[in-house]
């Protein structure tokens, strides 16, 4: 089994400080650079399992500089380069407290709310009668705060905007970028033979203007349906066939485990670690049209480092 990188530890020139979030790993450069590795440990119900995933920080971090290429156009983005396969390089911007989450269909965590009775989602009005997958009249913006530590918290516009999380004027606009970008990688996915169904996208803010920032359309802020048989398998109540971290929190929930207090995270075979490494190396390939070409991790921890210095050293 190839390495995995599940920690790092670099001291670069510069360096301020080192953020180590669920899976990213965030130097700050002199408060102007961010360096993102994209590690690979995987994430569900905001616990970070305890083994990595091989290719899992590849596979999300060229999917992601892809597709900040792709909407430059609709909204600036963070993006400088990105000097090593598991790396992106980018301004530094100071985030905004709330990750804009965008649904096109009624499913996940969202299904599970309707489930158990709600018709109300950050405020939004669900109407009553849908299935699970069901496609939402248009899709809904269903915030959410972010936490540095523990489980982010669904919250309405009304309440960011009342607690001054965002003012007014920005949060509209990241509604805005929110819809349009939902909307470009719902054109890209469907050329592809898949479904944007939901995604989250961050953003932050240089001066007075906003950029986004952090990924954007990968499996782990997304999830993809199959377009073919898509319909017949709504028709028939069958299970959609998707392409997601979905399936991660399913096995997790099969083995009695949702990130609550007093569970204990299910033991993760080598069969499986391998299973989730080839479904996302499968997305990449899918969602991009092209290839996927394993870096070399014969010493991944070095190259790594060495790919940034060399940068920063530019």
């Amino acid at each position: 089994m190839s390495k995995a990188i599940t920690k790092t530890n670099f001291k670069f020139p510069g360096q301020e400080n080192h953020y180590v979030g669920k899976v990213r790993d965030v130097y700050n450069i002199d408060d102007e650079l961010l360096v993102m590795v994209v590690s690979d440990r995987i994430s569900a119900f905001d616990v970070v399992l305890p083994k990595g995933i091989p290719f899992k920080g590849q596979v999300l971090n060229q999917i992601a500089s892809k597709f900040l290429d792709a909407t430059e156009d609709i909204v600036p983005n963070w993006k400088i380069a990105t000097p090593d396969p598991m790396v992106t390089v980018g301004k530094y911007c100071e985030p905004f407290k709330v990750e804009m989450v965008i649904r096109g269909y009624l499913t996940g965590h969202a299904w599970r709310q309707y489930k158990a009775g709600k018709r109300t989602l950050c405020g939004v009005p669900l109407p009553e009668g849908m299935k699970e997958n069901q496609k939402f009249p248009e899709p809904i913006i269903t915030p959410t705060t972010k936490a540095e530590f523990g489980h982010d918290e669904d919250i309405s516009r009304e309440e960011i905007i009342k607690t001054h999380l965002v003012c007014g004027i920005d949060y509209h606009q990241l509604e805005l970028y929110t819809r349009e970008l939902f909307e470009r990688g719902t054109e890209i996915a469907d050329k592809m033979g898949l479904i944007l169904v939901d995604t989250k996208y961050e953003f932050g803010k240089v001066g007075d203007e906003i950029f986004l920032i952090d990924e954007i359309h990968t499996p782990d802020s997304s999830r993809y349906f199959y377009k073919d048989g898509h319909e017949e398998r709504q028709k028939n109540n069958e299970v959609q066939k998707q392409l997601s971290k979905e399936f991660v929190r399913e096995w997790l929930m099969e083995n009695g485990f949702q990130g609550k207090e007093g569970q204990k995270v299910p033991e993760m075979t080598e069969e499986f670690v391998k299973s989730v490494s080839e479904r996302y190396i499968e997305l990449y390939e899918k969602i991009t049209g092209e290839k996927f070409v394993k870096s070399d991790t014969t010493d991944v921890l070095s190259r790594v480092e060495k790919n940034i210095s060399e940068f920063l050293i530019k």
